[in-house]
Order: C-alpha cells, then sequence, then structure tokens
C-alpha cells in the first residue's frame, strides 16, 4: 500500500469513525497497519488506534498500540514523533492507573530536545502530569501542573486543551472538597463548548456535563445534578464511550443515594445497564440485568395499581397521593378516580391531579 493510499484509508476511517461506526474504522485502520510500508503512514494510523481505544475503554489494546508506536517513531528517527508517540504511552498507563509510569513517561516528554511539537503537546504533557498526581493524591503537585496546562493553552489559544484542564480541575476541586470550584471549573468547559465547540467531538461536551453533574451532586443541587448527568449519559451512549458510561452510572447512584431512594437507584442502575448491554449485544449480561431488575420490582412492590407496570423501567412522572400511594400521572389523569385505586380511601381532593 503506497503512500496515497494510505492517507485515504486513514481518511476514510476518520470518517467511519466520526459517523458512530468505530469498529468499521477499527477494521480500516488495521488493514492499513498490516498492509501499509509507509511508517509515517503507520505513525498517524497508530496514533488514531491509540485515540479510538481510549474513547471505547481498552485500556490494554489503547497500550499496546501506543508500545508499537514508539517503535515507528525510533525507526522515523524525528524527535516530534518521538513526544507525540511517549505522551500517547503516559495517556496509557494514565487510564490503567499506572500512574508513576504515566509521570515517568511525561517526564522523559519534558526532557526531549525542543521540537516543533513541543509548543502543542506540552500543556497535554502538564495535563497527564497533573491527573497522575491527582491519582496518587499529590494535591499540591496536581495543581502546579495543571496551572502550567492551563497557561499553555492560554498561551497556544488552544480552547480544546483549557476545556479538558478545566474538566480535571474540577476533579481536583472536588476531592479537596471545594465545592464551588468544582462546579466553576466544568461550567468554564460547558461554555468553552458553547462558544468555539462546533466542530468539536461531542465527548467534550459529556464530559463538561459529567463534571457538572458530580459539582452539582456534592451542593446538594440534585435536579441539576440529573439533568447534567442525563445529558452526559445520552452522548455516552449514543457513541459507545463505556468508561464515560459507567462513571454517569455511579454518578447516577450517588444522586438516588443523596435522594435517599436506593431503591429506585437499583432500579435506575439496571435499567440502564440493560440498555448498555442490548445495544452491544451482550446476551449474558443483559440477561442478568433483566432479571435483576424485575426481582428489585417484586422486592420494592412499585407497581401502579392502575396499568400494572412497573414504576421506574422508563423515564415517566409520577403523583404521589395524599395516602402516600405512587402511580403514573397520566393514569391517574386518565382515570381521574375520586379515591385512591389501592387503599380506596377518599383521600384525592378535587382537582389534586
Amino acid at each position: 500500500m503506497g503512500q496515497d493510499q494510505t492517507k485515504q484509508q486513514i481518511e476514510k476511517g476518520l470518517q467511519l469513525y466520526q459517523s458512530n461506526q468505530p469498529e468499521k474504522a477499527l477494521q480500516v485502520w488495521t488493514r492499513v497497519l498490516e498492509k501499509s510500508a509507509d511508517l509515517v503512514g503507520r505513525f498517524r494510523v497508530l496514533g488514531c488506534l491509540v485515540t479510538a481505544h481510549s474513547e471505547m475503554g481498552r485500556y490494554k489494546e489503547m497500550l499496546k498500540f501506543a508500545v508499537v508506536q514508539i517503535d515507528t517513531a525510533r525507526e522515523l528517527a524525528d524527535a516530534d514523533f518521538l513526544l507525540e508517540s511517549y505522551l500517547n504511552l503516559a495517556r496509557s498507563n494514565e487510564k490503567l492507573c499506572e500512574f508513576h509510569k504515566t509521570i515517568s513517561y511525561c517526564k522523559t516528554c519534558l526532557g526531549l530536545p525542543g521540537t516543533r511539537a513541543s509548543a502543542q503537546l506540552g500543556g497535554q504533557v502538564s495535563l497527564s502530569m497533573g491527573n497522575a498526581f491527582l491519582g496518587l493524591s499529590l494535591f499540591q503537585k496536581a495543581l502546579e501542573s495543571f496551572e502550567k496546562a492551563l497557561r499553555s493553552a492560554h498561551n497556544n489559544d488552544d480552547a480544546m486543551l483549557e476545556c479538558r484542564v478545566c474538566c480535571s480541575l474540577g476533579s481536583f476541586y472536588a476531592q479537596v472538597k471545594d465545592y464551588e470550584k468544582a462546579l466553576f471549573f466544568p461550567c468554564k468547559a460547558a461554555e468553552l463548548v458553547n462558544n468555539y465547540g462546533k466542530g468539536w467531538s461531542l465527548k467534550y461536551r459529556a464530559m463538561s456535563q459529567y463534571h457538572m453533574a458530580v459539582a452539582y451532586r456534592l451542593l446538594g443541587h440534585l435536579g441539576s445534578a440529573m439533568e447534567c448527568c442525563e445529558e452526559s449519559m445520552k452522548i455516552a451512549l449514543q457513541h459507545g464511550d463505556r468508561p464515560l458510561q459507567a462513571l454517569c452510572l455511579l454518578c447516577f447512584a450517588d444522586i438516588h443515594r443523596s435522594r435517599g431512594d436506593l431503591e429506585l437507584s437499583q432500579l435506575k442502575l439496571h435499567c440502564l445497564s440493560e440498555r448498555i448491554c442490548r445495544s452491544k449485544g451482550l446476551q449474558r449480561e443483559l440477561r442478568a440485568h433483566v432479571v435483576r431488575f424485575h426481582e428489585c420490582v417484586e422486592e420494592t412492590e412499585l407497581y401502579c395499581g392502575l396499568c400494572g407496570e412497573s414504576i421506574g423501567e422508563r423515564n415517566s412522572r409520577l403523583q404521589a397521593l395524599p395516602c402516600s400511594h405512587v402511580f403514573h400521572l397520566r393514569c391517574l389523569q386518565k382515570s381521574g378516580p375520586r379515591s385512591c385505586p389501592n387503599c380506596r380511601r377518599s383521600s384525592m381532593k378535587p382537582g389534586f391531579v
């Protein structure tokens, strides 16, 4: 496969990936890697494979391709390519929570001689190092690295990098329990997405919404937290971002726990997990979540006494009557009973529904 054909196939893979067909994109890029003799093209396609596997949560595969990319960069004997490949290696280890290795590879990046790419990638190196320090609970070093990354983003007018740094700062301040700042920085990230992100991947919007949800929950603004988390989950489901799906599930559980509705939190988790498994064709896991969902319904006796459907399976508005029995709002409006269908108490006031 020649240089021009390699470029065409890389572009074809990118188009497939951007149109939400990641598996087909991976097939195209893998064929390029097998057949192309163009080292520069191989380096670029390895970068695509590293990014794709990162966003799909396949971190071991991400690391594998990052190691191959290092070898390719050494063959090319180009400092710019070497810097980029070491950064991808640092990111791979960051995703695998190998934080000491992440810091080591980031220091290797910073120790490389000045390159054309160093101005652009220096901020990303500082961001990855900051995330690793945060993972090790070295808060002062993490903050120093994030501040370096933020300065780099401003100096290079890199709004994408600034957005990512703001999300990491949201996590930082959530951990040190400064919840106002934990909300401020993700809100700044969301503002950047709204102002500059028309051509960006939706992952930046999803990322900012998730961090806003975490901060809102910590501040006790549970309605806003739920809205942001639902928006983030919707994008994560559309784009097959499994790591973000997992984070959103945990956030949903935390929101429900904060509300005190533990039973409904279990129903919500099993419902969302069922959707994820169904979209991925994971039949065994799908059956397990369906069974557990119905077990939870049986245990909590969460049924609508009018239509007989379980409460919590779909996002439906509910209405609690003065006697504390809960029904679908649409069912009460449709039937218009003058007493509770469960206990028959004449406790419904005119115009209550």
